[in-house]
């Protein structure tokens, strides 16, 4: 309860009043629909609350009533004049039971804190539960809120990324198999000396940041997380003046590996946003950082495996989905992919061949000496029995005894898939046109009669004008408003319609005239979709954002019904000896069904880079026109290849979770 205006509201959000008149119009914020707090000047002659302004600002950046051109350095505090007349506003005690008071608005908190029966007697209950009769025992509240949270799921292991959870196919190495990753450069007749081969350089990197306020959000948006495509949390913007961009060392596309010391490289998107929020003066954090491509000439790979030993070894699953308990990492002074551990248990830890630091040249004929852990866990996920390794080990390391000797094989030319699996064209489910998570959509209309001057009592965000796109959602519920009264409306349904107007194409400016217009009836019918949750073993996300200014987690985003989406084209240019710059994730896959193509990584120093419109998390849905639904992983690939020096991408761009 806020000990200045004495109503439930966020810790960054507007105080709450009920006042006792009419406020005229000219002092009501027209972001908000409220009367106006510490109101805001723009250069254009507009007024709003200061905290409207600021979070509006982060989003966009023109004036919400005439759209022009504005940044929030150039607005400044209204004249005293108008700051009077506001705090002279009459408004009721919210203490009604125990307390009828009328007051000016700024004596509201004097008020509360000096005379009001209700306020006292509401301190007096919470000191009670406070401080206990038994004095032996801490308070368990504050037991729970000083301890990091935990999930007995999370793994203990190292910073590495787990190939086997994740089944990426390179496009930044421009290949159509999944396991062959080609020169970045064309090789030509000319010049024995050129470079032929790129390895794209990867390192892990701790960053510890500190903040002066251990409430204050980091600023940053993060996508991804093991129920998703994605596999791993991924940071798809950094905000501007935020604790992050102040520090300087985290960009857009780095992989968050641990976070105070917790592996979250396998963990739920919604448990990754729990540990990036939880408050604390230092965060220590281990990312995952792209570079770049590295040139290495031919002669370099040759003379790097001299004096090494090249084995092989036959795995056999009992089945496609059967894994293979490997964790491959990437390293930053060599090219290729290594064994950084293998899974007690695990099919590999039992057959005894396989050793830790192994760098692995092929998987079933596929060459993979420039590879990525996420190119050999796509060949690994789509054979169906045996996975042929060809590894190269340092003289002198020592392989664990062999468990069962029939389970090796001296051949590794022979291939179950020679290119990660074929599309399995009669299996496809065309009907299924979205990748459904544990969540869905119900459609409400809520009809409510109401008094002409009473208000909605709700605030709004997104709007076909948001850099993303967005259709319009519900940011808060006020408890001053019709819509708090009747209780079916809640923060985050998106908004459908209001008294038939529709408000799905509408930007944001236009969304909130139409909402306030209809709010002067007698009657309003609002139609809505309201998100469920279903089979979720952590809390709704919704309840964790404590303190935070809200808006819906990435996740929520991506089950919306595909009306509700708005595409966009991004033009793609590169020369001949340029690859894209990219890596996706999902696609048809015959255990999952049908699932969007997501964008997992952009390498530095390429076109997909120096364009800047494409972001990590980005939904793939056709390529020059052509519906990538129902294709799978390595039917897009040689259609991104074929486009040799420019590609129409048709993408859905959903905003982060911001933590």
């Amino acid at each position: 309860l806020c000990s200045e205006c004495g109503q439930f509201h966020l810790l960054l959000d507007n105080h709450l009043y009920n006042f006792q008149d009419e406020v005229d119009d000219e002092l009501i914020c027209h972001i908000c629909l409220q009367p106006l707090l510490q109101p805001m000047d723009t250069p254009c002659g507009h007024t709003y609350c200061f905290k409207c302004l600021e979070n509006f600002m982060q989003e966009y950046n023109f004036c919400p009533m005439d759209r022009k051109k504005l940044s929030f350095q150039q607005c400044h505090k209204s004249s005293l004049l108008v700051r009077n007349l506001l705090d002279k506003l009459i408004v009721f005690c919210p203490f009604k039971a125990e307390c009828q008071q009328t007051m000016q608005r700024c004596e509201l908190e004097a008020h509360l804190q000096n005379r009001c029966p209700g306020f006292k007697k509401y301190k007096s209950e919470l000191q009670q539960k406070k401080n206990p009769v038994s004095k032996g025992k801490e308070d368990p509240p504050a037991k729970v809120e000083n301890n990091t949270p935990k999930d007995p799921e999370v793994p203990s292991g190292g910073s590495s990324l787990v190939a086997e959870s994740s089944a990426a196919a390179v496009v930044s190495l421009g290949t159509a198999e999944p396991g062959l990753v080609n020169p970045a450069f064309e090789e030509t007749e000319e010049g024995e000396n050129l470079p032929q081969r790129t390895s794209l350089v990867a390192e892990t990197t701790t960053i510890e940041i500190h903040r002066e306020d251990p409430e204050e959000e980091l600023g940053m948006r993060i996508v991804g997380g093991k129920d998703t495509p994605l596999g791993n949390i991924v940071v798809q913007e950094v905000l501007r003046d935020s604790v992050i961009a102040a520090d300087g060392r985290i960009a857009p596309g780095d992989h968050i590996l641990e976070v105070n010391g917790v592996n979250i490289s396998s963990v739920t998107h919604c448990q990754a946003v729990s540990f990036l929020r939880h408050p604390g003066p230092v965060l220590h954090l281990m990312v995952l950082q792209e570079k770049g491509f590295s040139i290495k000439s031919a002669q370099q790979d040759s003379t790097s495996a001299a004096n090494r030993e090249v084995i092989h070894v036959t795995l056999i699953k009992r089945d496609r989905s059967e894994p293979l308990g490997i964790k491959l990492i990437r390293k930053t002074d060599e090219a290729g992919i290594f064994i950084l551990d293998l899974l007690e248990g695990g099919l590999a830890a039992k057959n005894g061949k396989l050793s830790r630091n192994d760098r692995v040249l092929s998987i079933n004929g596929q060459d993979l000496r420039q590879g990525t852990p996420e190119a050999a866990a796509q060949i690994i996920q789509t054979t169906e029995s045996r996975v042929n390794f060809v590894i190269l080990r340092q003289p002198g390391m020592q392989l664990s005894d062999p468990v069962d000797d029939s389970s090796t094989s001296n051949n590794s030319s022979s291939s179950s898939s020679s290119n990660g699996g074929s599309p399995v064209h009669h299996r496809r489910r065309m009907d299924q046109n979205h990748y459904r998570r544990k969540s869905h959509y119900q459609k409400k209309t809520v009809a409510i009669k109401k008094e002409p001057k009473e208000s909605l009592g709700i605030t709004i965000g997104g709007g076909r004008d948001n850099k993303n796109k967005l259709p319009i959602y519900v940011t808060s519920v006020q408890p001053i408003g019709c819509l708090f009264r009747d209780g079916r409306i809640k923060r985050g349904d998106v908004l459908l319609s209001i008294n038939g107007i529709d408000l799905t194409h509408l930007n944001y400016y236009e969304a909130v005239a139409a909402l306030k217009s209809n709010a002067a009836s007698h009657s309003v019918v609002l139609k809505a979709l309201e998100i469920l949750s279903l089979n979720s073993p952590e809390p709704s996300p919704d309840m964790k954002e404590q303190g935070f200014g809200w808006s819906p987690l990435w996740i929520t985003w991506l089950g919306l019904p595909s009306y509700l989406h708005c595409c966009q084209d991004i033009v793609l240019s590169k020369g001949n000896l340029e690859s894209w710059g990219f890596s996706i994730v999902g696609g048809f896959e015959e255990n999952k069904g049908n699932q969007p193509f997501f964008i997992k990584t952009i390498v530095p120093g390429t076109p997909a880079f120096r364009d800047r419109k494409l972001k990590c998390g980005d939904e793939i849905v056709a390529v020059n026109g052509v519906p990538a639904i129902g294709m799978s992983n390595s039917e897009l690939i040689p259609m991104l290849k074929e486009q040799r020096n420019k590609v129409t991408l048709t993408v859905v761009s959903w905003p982060g979770s911001l933590v």
